[in-house]
């Protein structure tokens, strides 16, 4: 067993953020058509993570033209070349699937405040200068 984990280290991948459940992301897959590759954007919210080490996965959802579209990608492939979190999402399920029932702003995800404690300045500090 510890000789598959052994194996496994060196494929899994370093260079991606870190992301929840709720965020909206933005995927960047590299899609090759005929000789030439292209980057193509997918970008929807997190609804689930399955699986861990290098059969990790993570499902992504978007509306596309009213329609509701969901796409799996296994987070440790080399198809992705970046992931970017625009904005952390306030969730308290593990799973969003409920979201595929839900129409509108009602399938909206409540956005996290995420707070900078090392640039934030006290009122102090701005009276001695």
């Amino acid at each position: 067993m510890d000789l598959i984990k052994l194996v496994e280290q060196d494929q899994i991948r370093t260079d991606l953020p870190q992301m929840d459940i709720g965020d909206f992301v933005k995927v960047y897959l590299t899609i090759k058509e005929g000789n030439r590759e292209r980057i193509q954007v997918f970008d929807g919210t997190v609804i689930a993570r399955k699986g861990q080490g290098l059969t990790e996965t993570f499902k992504v959802r978007r509306m596309s033209y009213g329609v509701g579209v969901e796409k799996t990608f296994p987070i440790n492939s080399p198809k992705i070349s970046k992931i970017e979190v625009v904005r952390k999402g306030k969730v308290r399920r593990a799973k969003l699937y409920y979201l595929r029932d839900r129409v509108g702003k009602a399938s909206k995800v409540a956005e996290r405040m995420v707070y900078d404690t090392a640039n934030v300045t006290t009122a102090t500090e701005t009276v001695e200068e």
